[in-house]
């Protein structure tokens, strides 16, 4: 089943990394030694958010996102990228459509156009776990 699933998410990508905040092990007193800082880019340097999604197959389209992403917006990315990439993909017709549960992901109106499309969907919390992981590696190597 899992080789039918087609996933898909939105993120921001930074110019110069994550803009979390990050800890470091250090001894006291060592605070601004250079290796216990970061260095800054005036107003973080620039972002982008994209869309895209990937199978067991491999990966799909990525779009950037122009603005705020509403309802609207994101079944236009749907509308022009989601069975493209399934196509190329070569998921077949029977796809299954994997999203989080962002409000405008789980919309009337939204998933109203899946079953006008008659694609299935799963929602699940599972990008935000995979993500929250991705982001305690990354913490851990970095630190």
């Amino acid at each position: 089943m899992w080789k039918k699933v087609l996933w898909s998410d939105e993120t921001k990508i930074e110019l110069f990394g994550n803009n979390a905040k990050r800890y470091v092990w250090r001894k006291s007193n060592t605070a601004h030694h250079p290796e216990h800082t970061i260095p800054t880019v005036e107003h973080g340097g620039g972002s982008i958010m994209v869309w895209a999604c990937f199978s067991s197959a491999g990966t799909g389209k990525m779009v950037k996102i122009d603005g705020k992403m509403d309802g609207a917006k994101y079944r236009t990315i749907l509308e022009e990228n989601l069975r493209e990439s399934a196509k190329d993909l070569r998921l077949g017709r029977r796809f299954v459509f994997q999203q989080d549960n962002d409000p405008k992901h789980k919309a009337k109106s939204t998933m109203e156009w899946f079953k006008n499309k008659h694609i299935q969907v799963i929602v699940s919390h599972l990008l935000l776990i995979l993500h929250k992981k991705i982001q305690f590696y990354i913490f851990m190597f970095e630190a």
